[in-house]
């Protein structure tokens, strides 16, 4: 079985070196490093060892390479603009000023009912997760302090935190 990827000469061995050495994002340095090693005809055993890349990545890499040139290599994921979200701004707005007021059940607005006014408004059925998050991205934070104990006597926990000494 053929051991050795080969890569189309679009640059030399010192323009394959020079990027490998100054390139700044971890990614696109280990593609460059896989492609300097693979035009100095390393074999895929040592370029995996070497780098820690598995050998199907180094193929399609180096496919890559020889089918866009140098411009093939480097973290594509840098250019990805993302998913869209859930609601537009303009729900989002509706949202927030929905938020402003208590929910229709009482208490606090919580991740679950926030997904169930998402559902309401879009028709999209979403999990409690959602809700969550854009309570989170809205800046939602209702803080509420921590029950007591129905037996808590006050004077005691009073003593108890007047007992420590003063730092």
């Amino acid at each position: 079985m053929n051991n050795r990827i080969t890569v189309k000469a679009h640059l030399s061995l010192e323009e394959l070196e020079s990027p490998y050495r100054k390139a700044k994002d971890a990614v696109e340095r280990s593609h460059w490093q896989i492609i300097w090693l693979l035009a100095q005809g390393k074999s895929t055993s040592e370029r995996a060892e070497v780098t820690g890349y598995c050998v199907a990545w180094i193929r399609m890499l180096a496919h890559r390479y020889n089918e866009e040139g140098p411009e093939g290599l480097g973290d594509g994921r840098h250019a990805n603009a993302g998913g869209k979200f859930l609601l537009s701004s303009e729900q989002q707005r509706q949202l927030q000023a929905a938020l402003e007021e208590p929910p229709t059940d009482g208490g606090l607005w919580t991740g679950p009912k926030v997904s169930h006014w998402i559902e309401e408004h879009t028709g999209r059925r979403v999990p409690p997760q959602h809700g969550w998050q854009y309570l989170r991205r809205l800046g939602d934070s209702k803080r509420v302090l921590r029950p007591r104990h129905a037996k808590a006597d006050a004077e005691q926990q009073a003593a108890f935190k007047n007992s420590f000494p003063t730092r």
